[in-house]
């Protein structure tokens, strides 16, 4: 027999979500007026101009994604473990696990990667890690 709180929890949580999406769906119309209000008044100025042709920023990790120092706390983590010296496709790809993020998202692993060669030249201008040539054009990374 079904635990009647556990039910009550269940229902009060799919209904947060419902909401939620609710809430999210209105965010992006908004947004889509707002963007063809936008697109009218650069057309008043230059009926020529092109808006389809501008490209959208890129996107930012919210603010609290990951909080300062946070990331190479865990690159160093990582390094500390491994047994050998590893790449920074390889430690991005550990931090993705540690995250609890999608493994297979190929774009997230690129941008992930691009960060943690960041975060490990900073570390080795601080004297933290050391890198040195692999097979081919990649560089490993150790603790120092």
């Amino acid at each position: 027999m079904a635990e009647t709180h556990v039910i009550s929890a269940l229902v009060t949580r799919r209904s947060e979500l419902a909401g939620e999406i609710e809430h999210t769906q209105q965010r992006v119309k908004q947004l889509i007026h707002d963007l063809e209000n936008l697109d009218s008044t650069i057309r008043l100025f230059d009926g020529d101009y092109r808006v389809e042709a501008i490209k959208p920023k890129g996107f930012r990790p919210p603010a609290d994604w990951a909080s300062r120092g946070e990331m190479s706390r865990i690159i160093l983590d990582i390094l500390r473990q491994a047994a050998e010296p590893l790449t920074s496709q390889d430690i991005a790809r550990e931090l993705i696990v540690s995250r609890g993020l999608d493994v297979a998202d190929v774009k997230l692993l690129r941008k992930m990667t691009k960060r943690v060669s960041v975060a490990l030249r900073n570390q080795r201008d601080n004297g933290l890690v050391q890198s040195s040539q692999a097979e081919g054009m990649f560089m490993v990374w150790e603790v120092a």
